[in-house]
C-alpha cells in the first residue's frame, strides 16, 4: 500500500491536477491508500457524528506525545478527506493539533468551494472531533 505524502507534497501533487474532476480521483486515490481499519474499530465510540456517511476515526497516543489517526468511511470521496485531514495532521502532539488551523490548507487546496455542503460539514465534524480528542489528551 502506498504511504500518504506529507503537507507540502500534498499541496504540490493537488495543484498538478488539471481540473476538479483529476482532483475528485486524486482525492479518492489518497483514501485507497489509508491503512484498512480494524472491524473490531467500527465501534459507535469511533463515528463522527454530523456527517453524512459512515466516518469512524480513532486516535492514539505514542509514547513520544505525538498522535496517530486511523479512520475508514462508507464513501470513497469522503474516505480521501480523512486521509487529507490525516495528512495535516500527522506527526503532531495534542497540543499542536488544538493549535494547527487547518483551514488556511483547504484555502490553498481550493477544497471548501469544491465540496457540497453536507460534505463540507461533515469535514468540519472531523476537525472537531480530532480537536476535541486531543483537547481531552493535553
Amino acid at each position: 500500500m502506498a504511504t500518504l505524502p506529507d503537507k507540502d507534497k500534498l499541496l504540490k501533487n493537488f495543484s498538478r491536477c488539471a481540473n476538479w474532476e483529476e482532483k475528485y480521483l486524486y482525492i479518492i486515490e489518497l483514501g485507497s491508500r489509508l491503512p484498512e481499519l480494524a472491524a473490531e474499530q467500527h465501534k459507535p465510540e469511533h463515528i463522527i457524528q454530523g456527517c453524512q456517511s459512515q466516518v469512524w476515526i480513532v486516535m492514539h497516543q505514542q509514547p513520544d506525545g505525538v498522535i496517530t489517526l486511523e479512520g475508514d468511511s462508507d464513501a470513497a470521496i469522503v474516505k480521501g478527506l480523512i486521509a487529507i485531514v490525516f495528512i495535516l495532521y500527522q506527526q503532531m502532539t495534542p497540543q499542536d493539533i488544538v493549535a494547527f488551523d487547518v483551514r488556511p490548507w483547504f484555502e490553498k487546496m481550493a477544497l471548501a468551494q469544491h465540496l457540497t455542503p453536507s460534505r463540507s460539514q461533515g469535514l468540519e465534524a472531523m476537525i472537531r472531533a480530532i480537536r476535541n480528542q486531543a483537547t481531552n489528551l493535553i
